[in-house]
C-alpha cells in the first residue's frame, strides 16, 4: 500500500487474493463487510481516489468495484453527494463463523448474487438488463391456457413426469427454433430446465472435472454462466471480446468448455463473425473442446438475417444450445431448455432428475400449447416492432443529444444496446450521471474481470418506453453538459 493512513477500520488484504482480479476482491471484501455490519447503513464509502491511493490500485478498479456494489443493491448513490452503504436484511454475523466454518465448502462462504434479483412488487421502468416487458404479453390467452392445463381431466399431468420435460412441450421448442433460429434439432434432442442458470448449473455439473476443467468465457460477459462453471470446480478464464464478438486467436489452448452469446453478445451486443465462427469451431475440434451457445434473446433480430448458430453449423456433436422463454416472455416462468448432442443427452437428463424431477407438469403443458398454437410467434413478431422503436430512440439519442459522451456500438438483435465511453478517462464523472438519470444502465466494467476492460453502459431498453427513453436520456444529456 502506498499510505499508511486507514481508509476501513479493517484489514483489506488485496495481495493475497490476486488471482481472483483485484476489482472482484475489492467488490467482495467491502460487501462482506457490509453484510457483518462492519461497514454501517448509512456511512459513507471513501472517494475512489482515496482507496486507489491508499491500496496502491487503479482508481478504475476502485470504480468497477463500487459500480457492481451499486448495482447489487448494497450501495446508493446520490447527485452530489458520496456513495453509502445501503439499508439491507442482514442475518446476525455471531452465528455466521460457528455455522460456515467446516461445513460450507470455501468457494460457497461468500457467494455473489445477481443484480436481476428484485424484491420490489412493483414494476419500475428503467433501463436494467435482460427484464422484458411483460406488460405485452397476452395474459388472456395464457390464463385460459393454464386453466385447461389444470383441468382433473389431465390426470396424467399430475404426477411424476419425465426429467427431459413434456413430450409435448419438447416438440413445441423443437418446432419453435427450427423455425426461428434455424436450430436443427428433435424433441428428443430437447430438455427442458427451470430457466437457463439451471441449464448452466446441470452442464458444470457433467462436465467440469474438479482442478483440471479449465472453461474460457466472454469478458465482458453474463456473470452466472462462469460462477456455475466455477462453482462446480472450474478455472474459469476470460477471454476479451472485439467488433467480431469472442477472440478465438485469445482461448487458452487447455480450454476444454467455452462459454458464448453469439447471436448478440452479452453486454456489448456485437454478433461474432461468421469467420469467428467456424474458426471456434475449428478450436472445438482441434482441442477436443465442447462449446455452450447461450441464445438467450435471439429472437429478436431488427436487421439483416441473423447468421446460423453455432449449432446449426456443427457437425460433431461439439455444441450445447441453450435457451430460455425469459426474454421472450417473462424471467418468472422459469422455463428454458438445451438442446443437446446425443451423447450427452441422457447423463442431462439424469442430473435434471436429481435436482429437481420434471419441473411444473401444468405450466409445461401451457406454454406447449402457447407456442403450438402459435401464440408465441405472434407475440414476439409485436414485441420486435416494439422493442425496435425503443431501440431506435435510444440509438438517435446516442448519436444526437449523447454524442460528445457515447459512441454506440452497433448491433441487429436483443432488447440493450451498449455504447463505449468516447473518453474512457472521464468514466468516473459519467457513471454517477449514468446512475442517477439512466437507473438500471449496466456499466460495462461491472461485468468483466480484466483491468483493460472496455468502459462504457449498457441499456435495456425492456422496462421503458420510447417517450421515457429520450426523457431521461435528454436529461442525463444535460446533466453532462453541466
Amino acid at each position: 500500500m502506498t499510505s499508511t493512513e486507514p481508509v476501513f477500520e479493517f484489514p483489506l488484504d488485496l495481495d493475497a487474493v490476486a488471482a481472483t482480479g483485484r476489482t472482484r476482491a475489492l467488490h467482495e471484501a467491502l460487501r462482506a463487510a457490509i453484510l457483518d455490519r462492519r461497514l454501517r447503513a448509512g456511512s459513507e464509502l471513501p472517494s475512489t481516489r482515496r482507496v486507489a491511493n491508499a491500496y496502491g490500485i487503479a482508481r478504475n478498479t476502485v470504480i468497477a468495484a463500487y459500480d457492481l456494489l451499486v448495482a447489487e443493491g448494497y450501495v446508493v448513490t446520490r447527485a452530489g453527494a458520496k456513495a453509502v452503504v445501503a439499508e439491507i436484511a442482514t442475518r446476525s454475523a455471531a452465528r455466521a463463523p460457528r455455522l460456515a466454518d467446516g461445513r460450507l465448502h470455501a468457494r460457497w462462504q461468500a457467494p455473489s448474487w445477481s443484480s436481476a434479483v428484485s424484491t420490489d412488487d412493483a414494476w419500475t421502468p428503467n433501463f436494467r438488463l435482460g427484464v422484458p416487458d411483460h406488460r405485452e404479453v397476452p395474459f388472456d390467452v395464457w390464463r385460459r391456457l393454464l386453466t385447461r392445463a389444470f383441468h382433473p381431466r389431465h390426470g396424467a399431468a399430475f404426477g411424476y413426469q419425465p426429467p427431459h420435460g413434456r413430450p409435448r412441450l419438447r416438440e413445441a421448442i423443437a418446432g419453435h427454433v427450427s423455425f426461428a433460429r434455424a436450430v436443427a434439432c428433435r424433441a428428443e434432442d430437447v430438455v427442458v430446465t427451470s430457466g437457463a442458470r439451471q441449464a448452466f448449473d446441470l452442464l458444470a455439473r457433467l462436465l467440469v472435472v474438479p482442478g483440471r476443467t479449465t472453461v474460457a468465457v466472454e469478458d465482458p460477459g453474463y456473470p452466472t454462466a462462469g460462477a456455475a462453471m466455477a462453482a462446480a470446480g472450474a478455472d474459469v478464464v476470460p477471454v476479451p471480446v472485439d467488433e467480431e464478438g469472442l477472440r478465438v486467436d485469445a482461448l487458452p489452448r487447455e480450454a476444454r468448455i467455452v462459454y458464448v452469446t453469439p447471436s448478440h453478445q452479452y453486454p456489448t451486443g456485437v454478433a461474432m463473425s461468421m469467420a469467428r465462427r467456424l474458426a471456434l469451431l475449428d478450436f472445438a475440434r482441434e482441442r477436443d473442446a465442447l462449446i455452450i451457445e447461450d441464445d438467450y434473446d435471439g429472437e429478436f433480430r431488427y436487421g439483416a438475417r441473423p447468421l446460423d448458430a453455432l449449432q446449426t453449423l456443427d457437425r460433431d456433436g461439439r455444441v450445447v444450445y441453450v435457451g430460455t422463454f425469459s426474454k421472450s416472455l417473462f424471467p418468472s416462468l422459469r422455463m428454458g431448455y438445451v438442446v443437446a448432442p446425443e451423447w450427452l443427452r441422457d447423463a442431462l437428463a439424469a442430473a435434471k432428475e436429481r435436482a429437481d424431477t420434471c419441473g411444473n407438469a401444468q405450466v409445461q403443458d401451457a406454454l406447449a400449447d402457447f407456442i403450438l398454437e402459435g401464440h408465441l410467434a405472434r407475440h414476439v413478431r409485436r414485441m420486435r416492432r416494439v422493442y425496435a422503436g425503443r431501440r431506435a430512440a435510444l440509438c438517435e439519442m446516442l448519436a444526437g443529444p449523447l454524442s460528445r459522451w457515447f459512441d454506440a456500438i452497433p448491433s441487429e438483435a436483443g432488447i440493450h444496446v451498449a455504447a463505449r465511453f468516447i473518453d474512457a478517462e472521464a468514466a468516473d464523472v459519467l457513471l454517477p450521471r449514468v446512475r442517477e438519470h439512466a437507473m438500471g444502465a449496466m456499466p460495462l466494467r461491472a461485468l468483466s474481470r480484466r483491468e483493460d476492460a472496455l468502459h462504457g453502459v449498457a441499456f435495456g431498453i425492456g422496462c421503458v418506453d420510447e417517450s421515457m427513453i429520450r426523457e431521461r436520456l435528454a436529461v442525463l444529456a444535460k446533466a453532462l453538459r453541466r
